[in-house]
């Protein structure tokens, strides 16, 4: 009787540890690992914690945001390959990182499609930008929002910057881009592709001329010292697309992927209002620092640049589509 009494309380004991498990099982949080490759202070790293503190206050108990910043987990080279081994579930890696999946990507870094950063914005919230999040899915990549670092703007070392012409022969600073490196050849000049570490002594030792780059990275990387004029040229978007493993977000419960998606839509509006505001920040930073002319433009000579890059937009037409083309120009229009 006591041996039965003995496996009575054994069997009810474990039952009762069974059953706990389970319940905590139930309860557990589903854990996003959010990996990003720059610091907290940035527009993307202010992004990622308010995507974090809307997506938690949304689901309370139910999602757990972890946020890794400064490339904690994993770097450039390795952070998209982790995305898609499920290792982490968003990340936010640059436009021009995107040409090895879909080529129409390459849209963002056509030279003088956008006016403006308004022009720019309507053509994302447009159906065919829109469309473009998700234009990787079959490689298991969907993406959720795109995220402002500012359009870029071009500097050199020489005196004078408005018109095409004045670039002819120099040497520039790019990034690993086929649409940026056509973009310098079109023009007469020699495209240079450095790491981004490496550009401030690189211009300073006159390696490179010149560079493209958003108010923000100017100044941050003091690239103003070290060049003479910045035009403002406003000719290209430095901008990132919030992306996930395209499998998991379609697994998810359909009330937490609808709560999450207006935790990003939250999170953008701040990332985006914060890289305005630091790069008119940095513009004004530059300009009082007075070593480096800022350059305006007139229309007639933003129209003479835009002129100039028709055939590198003709180029990459194929790949990106006519559609699209003519879809970010309507964006001009407001």
């Amino acid at each position: 009787m006591k041996f039965s009494t003995t496996r009575l309380a054994a069997s009810l004991g474990l039952s009762l540890t069974l059953g706990l498990a389970a319940m905590t099982a139930q309860a557990a949080p589903t854990v996003i690992k959010f990996s990003h490759v720059v610091a907290e202070s940035t527009p993307k790293g202010q992004g990622a914690l308010k995507f974090k503190e809307l997506a938690e206050a949304a689901l309370p108990g139910k999602v757990e945001v972890q946020v890794f910043p400064n490339s904690q987990l994993f770097g450039d080279g390795k952070e998209m390959e982790a995305l898609l081994l499920g290792d982490v579930q968003i990340i936010a890696p640059s436009l021009a990182k995107f040409d090895r999946y879909t080529k129409k990507v390459q849209i963002f870094d056509l030279p003088f499609l956008f006016d403006d950063m308004a022009a720019l914005d309507r053509f994302q919230a447009s159906p065919a930008g829109q469309s473009l999040l998700d234009s990787m899915k079959s490689k298991g990549i969907q993406g959720l929002a795109y995220w402002h670092n500012g359009l870029k703007q071009m500097s050199t070392n020489k005196d004078k910057l408005t018109r095409p012409e004045d670039v002819k022969g120099l040497k520039f600073r790019i990034q690993a881009s086929d649409v940026l490196e056509a973009q310098f050849r079109q023009l007469g000049a020699n495209p240079q592709k450095l790491a981004f570490a490496e550009v401030y002594q690189a211009l300073q030792t006159g390696v490179v001329d010149g560079a493209e780059n958003p108010w923000s990275n100017i100044y941050s990387q003091k690239f103003h010292e070290v060049q003479k004029t910045i035009a403002v040229t406003n000719h290209g978007a430095l901008d990132y697309m919030v992306i996930t493993n395209a499998g998991w977000w379609d697994g998810l419960p359909a009330d937490v992927r609808d709560a999450l998606k207006k935790a990003m839509a939250g999170a953008t509006e701040h990332a985006n209002k914060l890289a305005a505001e630091i790069n008119d920040r940095d513009q004004k930073r530059i300009a009082e620092a007075g070593k480096a002319k800022i350059q305006p433009l007139s229309k007639e000579d933003i129209a003479a640049w835009r002129t100039a890059m028709h055939p590198v937009w003709e180029k990459f037409q194929g790949g990106i589509g006519k559609d699209l083309i003519d879809a970010a120009q309507a964006s001009n229009q407001p």
